[in-house]
């Protein structure tokens, strides 16, 4: 897919299409790692981390807990 290297304040910059934005779920002001690779530019979406998904839990959106029933095997409850 193409895109289009604009002026950017001083700098230069490139829009990401919605496609990828949507794909890899960006938001504005999330950052990115880029990279260069064999004459290429690679752009890295940020990775999730447990500290980031767990801190968007509330009250709100807590689930109950779900009853698996007792332990088969050797797992430790």
């Amino acid at each position: 897919m193409k895109t289009v290297v604009q002026k950017w304040g001083n700098s230069l910059g490139i829009r990401i299409p919605s496609l990828y934005v949507k794909e890899f779920n960006l938001k504005n002001g999330n950052s990115v790692e880029i990279t260069e690779e064999n004459g290429n530019i690679i752009i890295v979406p940020p990775k999730k981390n447990l500290e980031e998904m767990l801190s968007r839990v509330t009250k709100d959106n807590l689930h109950s807990p779900v009853e698996t029933g007792s332990s088969i095997g050797n797992e430790d409850w």
